[in-house]
């Protein structure tokens, strides 16, 4: 992992410091941090942040600026996992709108905060 993705690894592990039930793994390249054994995030070299949302908020969450299907590899992957550009989540603000979208996805939302 480089210097970028060590960095966004280090913003995304604070802002979950207080959720004792994620835990973290090296997988395909990427820093992921998982709830109940399910990705919710990765920080990605370059700093792009990976994120697994469902299907339809996925095919939504694509119109963004800075967001794209993910790639790994030679193989773009499923509306369900979406690349996000390291100027979308500059500040701790957007990373954090990003944190909340993965949890209410899968279902691990626990703050009752919704998004609009």
């Amino acid at each position: 992992m480089d210097a970028a993705g060590n960095e966004l690894a280090d913003r995304i592990r604070a802002l979950l410091s207080a959720d004792v039930g994620i835990e973290e793994r090296r997988m395909f390249g990427t820093r992921a941090f998982l709830d109940d054994g399910r990705i919710l995030l990765g920080a990605r070299p370059g700093g792009v942040l990976l994120v697994r949302v469902d299907d339809e908020n996925g095919a939504a969450l694509v119109t963004r600026t800075g967001v794209a299907r993910a790639v790994m590899g030679s193989r773009t992957m499923g509306s369900g996992w979406l690349d996000v550009s390291p100027e979308v989540i500059e500040d701790d603000g957007g990373l954090m709108f990003w944190l909340d979208v993965a949890r209410e996805s899968s279902g691990s939302a626990t703050d009752g905060s919704s998004q609009g």
